[in-house]
């Protein structure tokens, strides 16, 4: 018995040598393909227009350099790198016949999607934890939030996904995956690679549902808490304008919460329960391609000195475009005289 359990771990251990993975994206004809290619590309450039935008008016406008707005030009900058990690590859796929992705490419995409998954996530509750000192806070805002606290919570943010997510990402990774390696996702997503694995998964499951389960449930708890205390402090201000400022700079940041947190704990909180591949596909897309698409929006629209801020960038870009174009004109005047 225990010979034969020896020569079914060395054929695991022979069989488990996959080089690469199939990603098979949406399958279609090619001319759909084509279609999904020209939308997400649209999809990708507006996106990363949009949150380098917020990135640059926070970095150019003086007016902005408060620790609410460094943390959005960071959690913009952070959505840059978040959609980065998967449209560029999923975008190569679609012009692509074979469809692969090396095993440690795969991996790699796994461990930064989710770690600036993470990232976001913490960089969420900070946002509120800011909002929570300013509104309920307001006096002792400024000796709290001290510059040397909102760098120290910029590190922190960007630092803690990459740390924490060794964890699954190690321990999915040591898995042995004997065939076939055809993934039905358009990302290195851990669910279907778990499900590929030819090992006893079941710890693996838990430790990973478990790791889920505390990131999110406890940072939307400290989240919602941290909003629950604002907004029963908004609704002891006595002049309508304080309300209404109040309200819409947290309408905002909740709107960003709730599409993030809904959609993700839809996804992992439970990933033993099996769910339709199409639905899988769905709700990664909402999360990772539509809600860093729709973010600069909800941030720019609600707050009146970020569009002022970017109504100047804009000014200063056509300026420089019409400076170029009379310089452009001037040259070939004397150029033709």
């Amino acid at each position: 018995m225990a010979s034969e359990q020896r020569n079914i771990s060395d054929i695991e251990r022979m069989v488990s040598s996959i080089s690469h993975f199939i990603l098979l994206s949406f399958s279609s004809s090619w001319e759909i393909q084509m279609v999904y290619f020209v939308v997400f590309s649209v999809i990708y450039m507006l996106t990363l227009m949009g949150n380098a935008s917020i990135v640059c008016a926070v970095h150019w406008d003086r007016h902005l350099h408060t620790p609410m707005y460094i943390l959005l030009g960071n959690f913009s900058f952070l959505e840059i790198c978040y959609v980065t990690t998967t449209v560029p590859n999923m975008l190569a796929n679609f012009l692509s016949e074979t469809k692969t992705i090396t095993f440690i490419g795969c991996f790699v995409q796994f461990y930064f999607f989710f770690s600036f998954g993470c990232d976001e996530g913490f960089y969420l509750c900070i946002m509120a934890f800011d909002r929570y000192l300013a509104i309920c806070r307001p006096l002792h805002y400024p000796t709290i939030m001290t510059t040397h606290l909102c760098t120290g919570l910029v590190i922190f943010g960007w630092s803690c996904g990459f740390v924490l997510f060794l964890i699954p990402v190690v321990l999915i990774s040591q898995l042995s995956y004997c065939g076939p390696n055809i993934i039905d996702h358009f990302m290195c997503d851990p669910v279907p690679l778990i499900s590929l694995s030819c090992s006893k998964t079941h710890t693996t499951k838990f430790i990973y549902s478990t790791f889920n389960t505390i990131f999110m449930v406890g940072t939307f708890i400290f989240i919602l808490i941290s909003y629950a205390l604002v907004i029963n402090s908004v609704l002891r201000i006595p002049s309508a304008a304080g309300k209404h400022k109040a309200f819409s700079t947290c309408a905002s940041h909740l709107a960003v919460v709730i599409l993030f947190f809904g959609s993700v704990m839809m996804m992992y909180v439970r990933p033993g329960a099996e769910q339709p591949v199409g639905f899988q596909k769905v709700v990664t897309l909402f999360y990772s391609v539509i809600t860093p698409l729709i973010n600069p929006l909800i941030y720019s629209l609600r707050n009146k000195d970020m569009k002022a801020a970017l109504r100047k960038i804009l000014f200063h870009i056509f300026s420089l475009i019409n400076f170029s174009k009379n310089n452009h004109n001037t040259i070939c005047a004397l150029v033709c005289s």
